[in-house]
């Protein structure tokens, strides 16, 4: 199933030189590639997640998934600490504090609502970040077209559950998780810019786990050390933070962060589509229309990025 200034609300796109330019063919649609397949492992993940938070709760989860992320990459990656500056620590430091919040609220948030409205209301903070970093009119019609999807969705997706039913915290948790997506996609960008090959995430990954750990051991305690419950994060682990996380902090090297943004408009449809395989949701018509919708935006979205790129 999840992000990247100074603050963790900052929502400034990165400078437009940051992003290498988008080649014709195959090269120009390996970062949507990333992109997409992160999205696919993220969500299945988070249907993982929400089958175990019975077992730990939410908070036990978030433990459980960041701190099992963090010691695998810390194991891959082996990243030094020296040789950096205060502003690389600190870019590292807030977007490991993006990741803890981002992750906090999102399971707060499907503790009390179900996976698509709750993922609907979420990616409305990358939307945003693509309408107020975005200099072009084409691109902001691409969010308008991704927001209409994502509305439709969000009022019939998970077997016809608006977002009038939903539990007001529930809902306001997910807000709050797209607001620490959007600051998220910023500093995963500036991250990856800092940091050589996914040390910068471990990193990262690692002060996340630290901000986490309190509130998991206090709502979750001995049970967090189930052999059973431990096998099952450390696959919500892997599916949700190291694959998707490495996969898009690649992407960000390569695409601006309004064209990321807006592919992050798919998210609903791929947790629609783990919902129905996972947790027995059902998609009607209107499922699929919104999809199509989500999916038609961000392919124009990218089509878009790609001809500025090759106009000389």
């Amino acid at each position: 199933m999840p992000a990247p200034s100074s603050s963790p609300t900052t929502l400034a796109a990165p400078p437009p030189e940051a992003a290498p330019p988008l080649r014709a063919g195959g090269n120009g649609l390996g970062p949507v590639a990333l992109v997409v397949s992160a999205g696919v492992s993220v969500q299945f993940g988070a249907a993982l997640a929400v089958m175990i938070m019975p077992r730990a709760g939410a908070a036990g989860v978030v433990t459980l998934r960041l701190a099992a992320a963090a010691l695998v990459l810390l194991l891959l990656c082996r990243p030094k600490v020296r040789g950096y500056t205060r502003a690389d620590w600190g870019t590292v430091i807030v977007f490991g504090v993006t990741m803890a919040g981002m992750n906090g609220l999102f399971y707060q948030a499907v503790d009390r609502i179900p996976l698509g409205p709750a993922v609907t209301l979420e990616v409305l903070g990358p939307l945003a970040l693509s309408v107020f970093a975005s200099r072009r009119l084409v691109n902001l019609l691409w969010a308008a077209l991704a927001l209409g999807g994502v509305v439709l969705l969000s009022g019939h997706g998970g077997g016809g559950l608006g977002f009038g039913s939903l539990d007001p915290l529930g809902a306001a948790f997910a807000l709050g998780a797209g607001v620490m997506w959007a600051a998220y996609i910023v500093f995963s960008a500036r991250t990856g810019r800092r940091f050589p090959q996914a040390d910068g995430l471990a990193l990262a990954m690692a002060v996340a786990a630290v901000l986490s750990l309190p509130l998991g051991v206090f709502e979750a305690g001995s049970d967090l050390l189930v052999p059973s419950t431990l096998a099952l994060g450390l696959g919500v682990a892997v599916l949700s933070s190291v694959l998707p996380y490495t996969l898009e902090m690649l992407a960000l090297r390569r695409l601006p962060a309004p064209t990321f943004a807006i592919l992050m408009s798919l998210e609903p449809a791929i947790a629609a589509t783990a919902g129905f395989l996972v947790l027995n949701q059902a998609l009607s018509a209107l499922d699929a229309l919104a999809i199509a919708l989500v999916i038609a935006a961000s392919m124009g979205a990218v089509r878009s990025q790609m001809r500025k790129r090759r106009t000389p």
